[in-house]
Parts: structure tokens; sequence; C-alpha cells
């Protein structure tokens, strides 16, 4: 789960890390008020959504004068806006953040995230504040310093130390530094988050230090324990597809494709969207209906996959083990009646009770293409697109 930059201030806000004095606006006439509030000759004006690279596409602006809030605001809510992590629809404005100017001295770089090969959390430092972390990293690695934090331990001062020295940061810069990188990492551990992203994190004319920009993922399987995250969720960042999914207990990402894909198990899911790749095809979407998937479900799965208009043919890929084949092909009948499919189906059986679900796709009179192996199956949906 994702929350928007204030969001992420007010998360970082709560716990003693630093962050520049803002308000959330839902209005124009809220955008000025808040920056009347907020005092001060100098403001900066940002579209929040889930997105990186707001500055780039215009969603960033600072201005010097209420009016200048004033007509920034105007501009961005409600606009498209389109940065190389929305695609060419871009994402509509729906909210801003108003902040306080501050007077850069520094920008640098600080990231949390897991580490699967280690299964720790890494705590990562860049002297290229601003950058994109990626282009840092294929351009000069060597830029990037990181320490492995010991779970039983957390950060210790002796490793935030460490990572002040390779940012070349004075005394008092530094002290405020491990106080800083020591509160994030708290914050990151304590709300299970996935990614905390500081970019950029900035020494102040005056030496304070303090995050400008803030970026938060959180494990979804641990939202259970953070109501209070919950409650932040911004259903309109979301793929209204995907939220349905979700509703209905599957597992769905839309993709560009044109074959969808209805498998159970993500590890199939994606196995089955790699074949077809290979066999010349594009899948449309990952969708996991997992091992318990009632007619309900199936159905749900493909009203869903028919939304998109740019869907040509459906690849069904069932592996039965807790979930038998004879229950999933009468869901597969009952559902593609229901839904009156009307584009190529290919269907691939295999496991427990195969053959009585072969034998009751036969008789259904469903207009539909058997498939015994994975490369026949990927095979016969890419051909079907191409009739």
């Amino acid at each position: 789960m994702k929350v928007h930059e204030y969001q992420a201030k007010e998360i970082l806000r709560d716990r003693g890390v630093c962050v520049p004095r803002g308000e959330a606006c839902f209005s124009v006439d809220e955008a000025v008020a808040a920056a009347a509030q907020l005092g001060g000759k100098c403001w900066v004006v940002k579209a929040q959504i889930h997105a990186g690279g707001r500055g780039k596409g215009g969603g960033v602006r600072v201005v010097d004068s209420l009016d200048e809030v004033r007509s920034a605001a105007q501009d961005m809510l409600g606009m498209k806006l389109v940065t190389h992590q929305t695609g060419v629809d871009g994402q509509r404005v729906n909210r801003l953040l108003v902040e306080e100017g501050v007077d850069i001295a520094r920008e640098l770089y600080a990231g949390l995230v897991i580490d699967r090969s280690c299964q720790r959390v890494v705590l990562m430092v860049s002297a290229e504040g601003g950058t994109e972390i990626e282009e840092v990293a294929s351009r000069t690695p060597e830029k990037i310093h990181k320490v492995i934090i010991d779970p039983e331990q957390g950060l210790s001062d002796e490793d935030a130390g460490m990572l002040t020295l390779e940012l070349d940061l004075q005394q008092d810069q530094a002290a405020e530094a491990v106080t800083f990188f020591k509160a994030l990492y708290q914050t990151f551990w304590e709300t299970d988050a996935s990614l905390a992203e500081i970019n950029p994190l900035v020494v102040t004319t005056d030496g304070a230090v303090l995050a400008l920009d803030a970026k938060f993922n959180f494990d979804d399987n641990a939202l259970f324990r953070h109501p209070e995250i919950v409650a932040l969720h911004d259903k309109d960042e979301e793929d209204p597809d995907e939220l349905d999914a979700s509703a209905a207990g599957l597992s769905y990402i839309s993709l560009e494709g044109n074959i969808g894909c209805l498998v159970n198990g993500a590890g199939l899911a994606m196995a089955t969207m790699d074949i077809i790749k290979l066999y010349g095809g594009e899948p449309a979407n990952f969708l996991d209906v997992g091992g318990g998937a009632t007619t309900e479900q199936v159905t749900d799965a493909f009203k869903i996959m028919l939304k998109n208009p740019g869907l040509e043919a459906i690849l069904v890929n069932i592996f039965g083990g807790i979930m038998r084949c004879d229950v999933v092909a009468q869901g597969l009948v009952q559902a593609a009646a229901l839904v009156e499919l009307q584009i190529p189906l290919v269907v691939r059986l295999e496991g427990t009770n195969v053959e009585k679900g072969r034998e009751i796709l036969k008789n259904s009179g469903l207009d539909m293409v058997n498939a015994t192996t994975m490369a026949d199956a990927a095979e016969k949906v890419v051909q079907a697109t191409r009739a």
C-alpha cells in the first residue's frame, strides 16, 4: 500500500523525524489559506499523486506570493499529471501539499528497503540527492553507501555515524543526521513498511537535516496491525479493476496485452505470462484466483478481465491441488454462461480429478479450445488472437 507525500510526512513527524511545515489542501482557497497560515516569503505547491517525477511533469512549483500560490493550485488541481511512473494517461490531481520554503545547502538521498538476499533491512544513502537512485546506481554505483541492519539491535549509532562520514557531513550536521537516520529506521520498522525513500534529504543553510520529500510503501500483509495506515488509503489512486478484484478476493494486476489470464497460484500465473510471451503473445493481466476459488469468484474474474476493451482471448490455466479440476470446470461453465463470453477461450486443466473436469467441459457445449500442456495452451491462445 502506498500513501501520499503529505501522509508520509505526517507519519514521520509524529515519530520525531524532521520535515518542513506544510498543509494538505483539496481546493484553491485552502491552498492560499495554508500558505498565509504558514507565513514566510516562499512556498512550494506540490501535486499529490502516487508517482515519482512530479516536478518534471509540472506538479511541483516554487512560488513567492499568495497570488502565485493561487495560480499554481488552479493549474494543478484537476490536471492529468503525466510522469515516467504514471504512463501516458497520467493521474488526476485531487489534492495538494503546500509547504514552507526551505533554504537548501545540500541535497542528499536516504532510503530503506528490504534486501531479500540477506533477509535484512538495508539503509542506503548517497550524496546524489534529487536524482533517481536507479540512475545513480547505473552511472556511479560507488556513490551509494549502505549498511545492513541487525533486526535485534536496530540501527546503531556507529553504523549511522559511518554513513554521515560517507556523506561528508560536518560535526553538528552529522549528529543531526544520526538522529534522523535512527528515527527514520524506527518508523520503517514500527509501521511494517516495505520502502521508505527520502529524496531529497536536505541540509539547510542553518545546518538542519530534514526530509524535503518522502515516499512510503507498506506491506499489505501487515496492514491488519495498522488501522491508522489503512485509513490513509486513497482509492482514487488505484486501478478500479484491481479494487474490484481485491473486494472479490482475487489478486489482479492490469497489463497492456490482449490475452487474459485466469490462473490459480501466483507462481503459476507468472509462469503462464512468461510462456505466453515466449510464444509471441502479450498478457493482458496477472490474475490469481487462489487455491479455493468459488464459482462467484471465477465469474467475477471473467467480468473484470472483460472490462478491458483490448481483450482478444482468455487462457485459463489451472493446476488442481486443493482446488479440484471438476469443481473448477463447473465454475468455468457457469461463469462463461453468465458473462456470455464472446471471445476465444483456451482451457488447460491438470491435477486432481482432471479427467472429471475435462469431461464436464466436453459435455458443456461451451465454445472453447482444450489444451494439455502449458506450451500447448500458450501456442493455441496466441493463435486465437491472430485468427
